[in-house]
């Protein structure tokens, strides 16, 4: 029997749905297939999905080709159209048992349809998928699914449904069983994390669940949490990270933008000063809490001086790890129809926000020389600090593992560290 293979493109929640198809796919007794689990974020990330399907088509010659993924799900015509693809299936139906024992019987392959993709936004629930993480070291747990919001220029919602939370018990005992496995890290992961628990009774809040994490799970070392919408931080998740040294003082946050009318354009529900009030709150409760943030380039409409307001969030929220997209129109939402800015624009728009975070980063790291930290192994010449920065090691190091480190230069975007006698 031939393992099947997959390829991820995409988010962090795609890593994990990835993980739980292959124990699906194994369960099923799937053999010798491709699986693709696609991105939808750009119109980039499509033509890179495509790239990618005839590439692993070119590879493995007769494979039965599987695409799945959001952008299966926005776009099931355009991959079912494709001659190297059998069969395109939604998010939803990749994750049930069903769908994999279905494309694992070779006498229903040809009785099967080629596209599988029902609508998402009929979907109630997610399911908090058992899976064993990833590595040694680290493990990511889905607590929500979906998104209610509209941003004008998303297409993340058409692909994933509306928000659907995993009860808290769920979660908790996912989180105990991957703690007796021997992880140390937990990251909770979403489309919408802060959103999790207002489709549930009662309509608990994201920091309900974290300190409920904590509390119920003490012998978990290091809980982290993904990108979050800084808007929809509640009070409990605050006192978390003010009092709960056992959160990380990392925080990824969906800004997008730094101008009060592209805000209002994207259909954002925070403005400017509510993303300064929110890092400035919670570097005071943490001070050594460090914030990542997403952010667009040439969005429609985008003035120089709408462009000059994003690029002093970087210094004004005091951001040190930047993501930066380069606006690009999806079919279909309002973002596609308002008056573009020009590709030269917006490529030397996201070159100078990216530049504006290189310079953080390496101010951060400057910072952190003769620093001691307490450092997560990855692999055994690399693990990160409880604030996401990577280290390198000179040396061989245990996977796994939490290490005393003291910080002696820096290499690139990495800092270099000696674990401490």
């Amino acid at each position: 029997m031939n393992p099947p293979i997959f390829s991820t493109l995409g988010c962090r929640l795609n890593a994990y749905e990835t993980e739980a198809m292959k124990e699906l796919a194994a369960a099923a007794g799937l053999d010798g297939a491709v699986i693709v689990n696609t991105c939808a974020v750009t119109a980039e990330a499509v033509r890179k999905a495509k790239q990618e399907i005839r590439r692993l088509a070119r590879e493995n010659p007769g494979a039965t080709v599987i695409v799945t993924g959001c952008a299966a799900q926005t776009e099931p015509e355009t991959f079912a159209a494709m001659p190297e693809v059998s069969r395109v299936v939604g998010n939803h139906e990749k994750m049930q048992p069903g769908t994999w024992a279905a494309l694992s019987a070779p006498d229903l392959i040809g009785e099967t349809e080629k596209v599988q993709v029902n609508d998402i936004m009929s979907v109630t629930e997610t399911a908090g998928h058992l899976i064993d993480g990833f590595g040694r070291h680290r493990a990511y747990v889905q607590v929500q699914n979906g998104c209610d919001h509209r941003c004008t220029f998303c297409i993340i919602p058409f692909g994933r449904g509306n928000s659907r939370s995993v009860p808290a018990g769920v979660v908790i005992d996912q989180i105990q069983r991957l703690v007796d496995k021997g992880f140390l890290e937990v990251v909770l992961t979403g489309v919408d994390l802060t959103s999790w628990g207002a489709d549930l009774p009662a309509q608990p809040r994201l920091g309900d669940l974290v300190m409920r994490i904590l509390r119920l799970v003490p012998d978990l070392p290091r809980l982290r949490i993904s990108s979050i919408d800084s808007i929809e931080a509640d009070e409990n998740l605050m006192q978390a990270i003010a009092t709960e040294s056992r959160l990380m003082p990392h925080l990824h946050l969906s800004l997008q933008a730094g101008d009060d009318m592209i805000l209002k354009r994207m259909k954002r529900r925070h403005l400017r000063d509510d993303a300064q009030r929110f890092c400035e709150e919670a570097r005071r409760l943490r001070p050594d809490m460090i914030f990542g943030a997403d952010i667009i380039a040439g969005f429609p409409t985008e003035t120089d001086a709408m462009f000059e307001n994003s690029l002093r969030l970087v210094q004004d929220c005091g951001l040190t790890f930047l993501h930066v997209f380069p606006f690009s129109p999806r079919k279909g939402t309002p973002a596609a129809r308002m008056p573009q800015v020009k590709g030269p624009v917006i490529r030397e728009r996201a070159a100078r926000l990216r530049a504006a975070g290189g310079a953080a980063l390496a101010a951060h790291l400057v910072l952190q020389q003769g620093a001691r930290h307490r450092v997560l192994t990855e692999g055994p010449r690399l693990g990160r600090t409880e604030q996401f920065t990577e280290v390198r090691f000179d040396t061989d190091q245990p996977e796994g593992q939490i290490l005393e480190v003291e910080i002696d230069g820096i290499d690139g975007e990495r800092l270099i560290g000696r674990p401490r006698a």
